[in-house]
């Protein structure tokens, strides 16, 4: 028996211990202190001279959803050749300013040069066919003239028994022959002039090749990515560089399709970039939802000349929603001890400290979550009136 009260020992003593702990934990052991009941509760005698009664205020705080999106340029343009050539010298470089007109880079314009200097040969040489033509058609109307009043000649002769048959037949058959010399020779002179005309295309189709050998800056604005080299070999439709505009950009966020119907076009909103809050204008809304993510593209104007804003910057579109009801206090009016928050507030003249949650600053207010409802006098310690 001896032997067993000996291995029970520990085990009652744990137990006795452990009980002891709860009580003590309970506050059975300690008197004089608030109990569970009166915790949020403690009256004092008066208010004193320098604590300001302020009331806590309910109000309607504004809601939004954050709709991230990305900073892009407004005006974007990427630059190709028109034509296939070895690239002669590149005149930019990533991240300088360009001016609209500005020469970015030069091909290698040999062949073009050679097909515009055969282009202006065979014009010269179509001009000088059509002079040559138009000189035909000078004496083949000279001779039409003279063969023409010959025939009159020799008809009135004819008719006065004169001249003999076989001279009028003689002579209407030269006025004839003249006749088609002349038709042939203003012919001459109309593929003449359709010649120089087919010249005078293909010469401007080679100025206009020649042309595209000096590449410009089609805005201005700032070269975003070079893509060549001088050797490279450029060719109709390989982009070359890409340029944005210089001062113009917009944020394009995604919004989820339950709140596209919170935003109208020329509507203002508030963006945030980079940790800065500024003004925002939609301008455009794509109509069509991506059906991957469920959502629109709507594009928010930003104000020009913003510092340290470039394309590619994360962002956020603060779409407004309905606001929601919120209980405020002075944030001077909480105080915290240890993990706890507390107030003092004025019940029927008595002074009764309250456990609070708080929520977001907002000013020099703190929203309260829980332990006030929106009536109480709060009292502000060390405050001047």
């Amino acid at each position: 028996m001896g032997k067993t009260l000996k291995r029970l020992a520990p085990i009652l003593l744990g137990i006795l211990a452990l009980v002891f702990l709860i009580l003590y934990m309970g506050g059975v052991f300690r008197t004089g202190l608030i109990g569970p009941e009166d915790a949020r509760s403690v009256e004092h005698p008066a208010v004193g001279d320098t604590e300001v009664r302020v009331p806590v205020r309910q109000v309607l705080l504004p809601q939004t959803h954050a709709a991230v999106g990305t900073v892009r340029a407004r005006t974007t343009g990427q630059v190709a050749a028109q034509v296939m050539s070895r690239v002669k010298s590149v005149a930019v470089r990533s991240g300088e300013q360009v001016a609209a007109g500005q020469l970015l880079l030069e091909l290698d314009d040999r062949e073009l040069r050679a097909r515009y200097q055969q282009a202006a040969e065979a014009l010269s040489a179509a001009r000088q066919q059509q002079v040559q033509a138009e000189r035909q058609v000078e004496a083949a109307e000279a001779v039409y003239a003279r063969a023409r009043a010959q025939h009159e000649r020799i008809r009135t002769f004819f008719a006065a028994q004169a001249a003999t048959a076989q001279a009028l037949e003689q002579a209407e058959a030269e006025w004839r022959q003249a006749q088609a010399a002349h038709a042939q020779a203003e012919a001459s002179v109309a593929q003449a002039r359709a010649r120089i005309g087919q010249a005078e295309r293909r010469l401007e189709e080679a100025e206009v090749g020649l042309g595209y050998a000096r590449i410009l800056s089609p805005l201005a604005g700032q070269v975003v990515e070079r893509r060549v080299d001088p050797g490279d070999l450029a060719m109709p439709g390989k982009i070359l560089l890409t340029l944005q505009g210089e001062a113009l950009l917009r944020l394009e966020a995604l919004v989820p399709e339950g709140l596209i119907e919170r935003l109208t076009l020329g509507q203002e909103v508030a963006v945030e970039i980079a940790g800065r809050n500024l003004p925002g204008r939609v301008e455009e809304m794509v109509p069509a939802a991506d059906p991957a993510a469920r959502s629109f593209l709507v594009k928010v104007g930003l104000p020009p000349g913003v510092p340290s804003l470039y394309p590619g910057m994360f962002g956020r579109l603060e779409v407004p929603l309905d606001p929601r009801p919120a209980v405020l206090a002075p944030a001077e009016a909480v105080r915290r001890v240890g993990q706890l928050e507390m107030v003092r507030i004025l019940d029927q003249e008595r002074v009764r400290v309250l456990l609070v949650t708080t929520g977001a600053r907002i000013g020099a207010d703190v929203e309260i979550l829980s332990g006030l409802r929106g009536e109480e006098i709060l009292l502000i310690e060390g405050a001047r009136p």
